[in-house]
């Protein structure tokens, strides 16, 4: 019995259908068994082939993929990853479709982005939800009074000028992060943060998060200050490093190459944490694929940092926590719903680093 991903394509577009067919057909470990033009078709093709993994476009005739993800979702939990163009609207949508349970989200090829190169990522996010934790990916509801609260911990925020929180997350990120953003308080330490999206993508998720959030929360530019209230993210294709401007912290933003095969880089992100804040940072690695930020995280405990790594158990994807438990960068393994926790006790100082 074959062992390889079984995918179903979903596009409109016949070409596109084609396209990924044949990519996708070279690729290791994965068969395509089939294509549909519409959810209706895709509907029945899912009942009959049983695909592993479902890649869904957002714009259909007859209903458009977020209508179909979430029925999907509701009624036939299958790992389902959207294949978007990045246009404003599209990328709209596919920011709701990820919060509705999409494992992630690819680009469509552009004009600095090749089929092949599409065709290597969107092989590799296959493989990878082939194995992800359904539950996990599942809505946690589409209404306001669905959220999670802000938790009143009763404690001041005291002491948060020079301390910093750095989270980094992947593939199922953009769900983790909201969890955990919107449960602090709006005075909060200072927060910067790397989530692997698309350039285009990661506007739109920070003015989501800021809506949400007790926190302010944007897309971070070059200079930007790091103080408590505020989180930053790193801009799509750009790497976001903290440094210092005297006595503040700032981050800087720029390009260069990908480490560990991404930009921006979890990598980056904690390795210039540790180097500019130390023992004054709690470092977090969150649910996502490959090994991006375990490496960061080990320099972060180092430095004398708190380290944390989220749980298998609530991950989507095991992967970047389970390489940084692994070479020793964890000193604290947390499901997702206890982070916003540890992030407050190191705030008012009541959780502190243990040697590695």
């Amino acid at each position: 019995m074959s062992s390889d991903v079984r995918v179903l394509i979903v596009d409109d577009s016949s070409i596109v259908r084609r396209v990924l067919s044949q990519e996708l057909g070279r690729q290791r470990g994965i068969e395509v068994v089939g294509t549909a033009p519409d959810p209706y078709i895709a509907r029945d093709k899912i009942v009959n082939l049983r695909p592993d993994v479902v890649t869904l476009d957002i714009e259909m005739p007859r209903m458009d993929g977020l209508t179909f993800l979430r029925k999907l979702m509701k009624y036939h939990p299958v790992p389902t990853i959207i294949v978007s163009s990045l246009t404003p609207q599209g990328c709209e949508t596919a920011l709701a479709c990820l919060e509705a349970g999409a494992i992630d989200v690819i680009c469509k090829p552009g004009e600095s982005y090749s089929v092949g190169d599409m065709a290597l990522q969107l092989a590799e996010t296959i493989r990878a939800a082939a194995r992800a934790n359904i539950k996990q990916v599942a809505p946690q509801g589409q209404g306001d009074d669905q959220r999670p609260r802000i938790r009143i911990s009763g404690r001041a925020m005291i002491q948060t000028t020079h301390k910093v929180i750095a989270l980094g997350a992947s593939t199922g990120g953009t769900e983790a992060l909201r969890r955990v953003l919107c449960a602090l308080p709006k005075q909060a330490p200072g927060t910067i943060i790397t989530q692997h999206m698309p350039a285009g993508f990661t506007r739109s998720f920070a003015e989501r998060l800021d809506g949400m959030c007790e926190m302010e929360v944007r897309e971070a530019a070059d200079g930007d200050w790091v103080v408590p209230g505020l989180a930053l993210l790193a801009p799509g294709n750009m790497h976001m490093k903290l440094a210092r401007d005297g006595a503040r912290y700032i981050v800087r933003v720029c390009e260069g190459p990908r480490i560990c095969r991404h930009r921006p880089s979890v990598e980056v992100l904690f390795e210039s944490t540790a180097q500019y804040a130390g023992q004054n940072a709690i470092g977090v690695i969150m649910t996502g694929m490959g090994h991006d930020g375990a490496r960061g995280l080990l320099s972060l405990r180092n430095a004398g940092a708190v380290t944390i790594a989220q749980d298998e158990a609530s991950c989507v994807i095991f992967g970047m926590p389970r390489e940084a438990i692994a070479c020793g960068a964890a000193q604290i393994v947390s499901p997702l719903d206890q982070i916003p926790d540890r992030i407050i006790e190191f705030a008012t100082g009541e959780l502190h680093a243990i040697a590695a």
